[in-house]
């Protein structure tokens, strides 16, 4: 073994074919996401402003303060009925 063997870096100079490999398919896949991302954000500039979209929540039921539920017996009973044991 020459002394060139023995450096640490004497095994990342050795060239891989896999690797040679990978890298390329790394550089066509960025290159084509830039390349998409280029084409969306010109696109994105040529279009008007979008609104957001609103979301109307739906609201419950609010009870006015005269307005009781129904007693614990009778909703106990119907939970029984609608076949729910507690």
């Amino acid at each position: 073994m020459t002394r060139k063997d023995r450096s640490p870096d004497a095994r990342f100079n050795e060239a891989d074919p896999g690797k040679i490999e990978r890298d390329a398919a790394l550089k066509a896949v960025t290159d084509n996401m830039a390349k998409l991302k280029a084409l969306r954000l010109a696109r994105e500039a040529g279009e008007p402003p979008r609104l957001p979209a609103t979301v109307k929540k739906a609201r419950a039921k609010s009870k006015k303060p005269g307005e009781k539920g129904p007693a614990l017996a009778d909703w106990l009973a119907s939970q029984q009925g609608g076949g729910r044991r507690t």
